[in-house]
């Protein structure tokens, strides 16, 4: 999808499977950035719809190699840096429920044992 500004826009069918999987998490907000809908936990980023298709997921640093070890999963390169703890999934990657839940779960999890921001703990 192209918007009016030539950007690609996330998958907005996904944003929605992920919505329905987080539905009941404390403090779940969403935020437009990294080109898609991020949904955050006390202001920590869990997982988001890419713009560039699939997710941008955040993980436990320690649990990157083992991580995507597992197929259609890679470290996220950002401005042209590895960046262990953030993992881009393709598409293929979470085409059932159960592949999307899986990857929501680890983005939860670690968002969930981070410290609340402060703007997000008001």
């Amino acid at each position: 999808m192209v918007t009016e500004n030539n950007l690609v826009a996330y998958d907005e069918i996904l944003a929605a499977r992920i919505r329905e999987l987080t539905r009941g998490e404390q403090a779940l907000t969403e935020k437009r950035m990294f080109g898609g809908l991020a949904f955050l936990i006390g202001g920590n980023m869990a997982i988001s719809a890419s713009g560039q298709g699939g997710l941008l997921v955040r993980v436990d640093p320690s649990k990157t190699e083992e991580l995507t070890a597992k197929p259609h999963a890679e470290v996220a390169v950002m401005r042209g840096r590895e960046m262990p703890g953030w993992l881009r999934v393709d598409a293929e990657g979470v085409e059932t429920t159960a592949q999307l839940q899986r990857w929501v779960d680890h983005g939860v999890a670690y968002a969930c044992s981070l410290p609340a921001k402060q703007a997000a703990a008001r």
